[in-house]
């Protein structure tokens, strides 16, 4: 019988959306109960380059395509789901995701931001948090990847001029 090992990782992409103000955005879950905060990701659909399907998933999740690319991760980051979720989420199609992270920089206003715009929405709540408050607010198993992405845009977090 195949194990969780046996199953592929989802390739999919990560937004660290950044503000003018050098904070970054983080949304809070709908279907995971308590503090389960994190930055939009989601699949990269079939023929979609990894760059297209960052700024469609900030319009699906976030409600606006109003923002720029800044960078893009030098390397795929993969996490694996927990032992309970393996079989559930995801479909219980894969073991974890394989993640290509952008760092955006968002260009307009507050008001601009609609989590309830997308069809299905993910998040209930959202709030600019510094960039050192990051990974403590993430669920234990994606913070791994999160202490990387932080290590590789920190220097991307800081106010416009």
């Amino acid at each position: 019988m195949a194990g969780p090992a046996d199953l592929p990782y989802r390739d999919c992409v990560g937004v660290m959306l950044i503000d003018g103000g050098g904070r970054v955005f983080v949304a809070r879950r709908r279907d995971t109960p308590g503090e389960a905060w994190q930055m939009p990701q989601g699949g990269i659909d079939p023929g979609e380059a990894p760059a297209e399907a960052a700024m469609r998933e900030l319009a699906e999740e976030v409600g606006t395509r109003n923002a720029r690319i800044l960078a893009e991760s030098r390397e795929w980051y993969a996490y694996d789901l927990p032992a309970p979720l393996v079989g559930k989420a995801l479909k219980g199609r894969y073991r974890g995701q394989r993640q290509k992270w952008f760092a955006l920089r968002f260009l307009g206003e507050d008001a601009e931001i609609d989590l309830a715009r997308a069809p299905h929405p993910e998040f209930s709540d959202w709030r600019w948090v510094d960039v050192s408050a990051l990974v403590a607010l993430i669920v234990p198993f994606k913070r791994e990847v999160y202490e990387k992405v932080v290590a590789e845009f920190r220097h991307l977090c800081k106010p416009d001029r």
